[in-house]
């Protein structure tokens, strides 16, 4: 992986990636037990398993990289003006895992002057541990991935992910969607998109995303061969809207950028 991984310091990426196998270890212990679940004034879940399993990842992170700053989903910011920045999403599909669903995930990226250059995203359940970014490449449990060559939106597989959301807010987008690939499938959280790095998916549409969402994301898949935008095609920054395409190809994701902009 070392030499992988070679254009950003390997020590960083083989911490990073140790601190996440333990955190994993402890989300597997908290899966399917009875886990007191909370709401949030946006109605999105929480558990004891997300609180803890962040603490435990931030002191890993300041033990490691006292001087970098931290954005995680639960604990907020820490270090926020420093220009390498970790970014936590300690169980991304939480209503997954309060259902006992395995495809929740676990996202750890690092961000350099706001730009994504690193990500993992961790399938605790699966037991499959994907990183990569840009200039690194990508591996899936230390085997090199890739995006797949498809640049044909007629022939793609294409995932909505929170399709429930884009019909409630943007019906002719959803149903715009409807129409499109040659397979067709809905889903959530960041398990689509690293199937995309994986090239198993050649397209993904997401909505209402925050940072700790796709910032790893967007490195993974950058790392992968693939590029992932909003749905104008601008580069995701922490102040980006939430809406996503990740596509394996850049002729796919131009595809899907004109159906989408003409209707978003």
């Amino acid at each position: 992986m070392n030499a992988q991984l070679s254009s950003l310091d390997d020590d960083i990426v083989l911490q990073a990636l140790s601190i996440t196998q333990k955190a994993s270890e402890t989300a597997r212990r908290f899966f399917r037990q009875n886990v007191a679940v909370e709401f949030k004034s946006d109605e999105s879940p929480v558990t004891m398993a997300d609180k803890a399993i962040e603490s435990e990842i931030r002191v890993a992170l300041n033990a490691a990289f006292p001087s970098f700053g931290i954005l995680g989903e639960e604990h907020g910011t820490e270090n926020g003006e420093n220009p390498d920045m970790w970014i936590v999403d300690p169980i991304d599909g939480t209503r997954s895992f309060i259902s006992g669903h395995p495809l929740f995930g676990m996202l750890l990226g690092l961000t350099r002057n706001h730009q994504p250059k690193l990500g993992i995203v961790a399938m605790p359940a699966l037991k499959e541990t994907y990183v990569g970014g840009p200039g690194l490449g990508a591996r899936l449990n230390g085997k090199k991935i890739s995006a797949s060559p498809c640049t044909s939106l007629e022939n793609a597989i294409v995932y909505i992910n929170e399709a429930s959301r884009i019909f409630a807010n943007n019906e002719p987008a959803f149903r715009a969607l409807l129409g499109t690939g040659q397979t067709t499938r809905m889903a959530h959280d960041c398990y689509p998109h690293a199937l995309l790095a994986a090239g198993h998916v050649d397209c993904v549409i997401d909505y209402d995303l925050k940072p700790f969402d796709f910032l790893p994301v967007a490195a993974l898949i950058e790392g992968a061969g693939g590029l992932m935008t909003d749905w104008k095609g601008n580069a995701l920054t922490q102040n980006s809207d939430g809406r996503t395409i990740s596509a394996a190809t850049p002729q796919l994701h131009a595809q899907m950028r004109d159906l989408l902009g003409g209707i978003s």
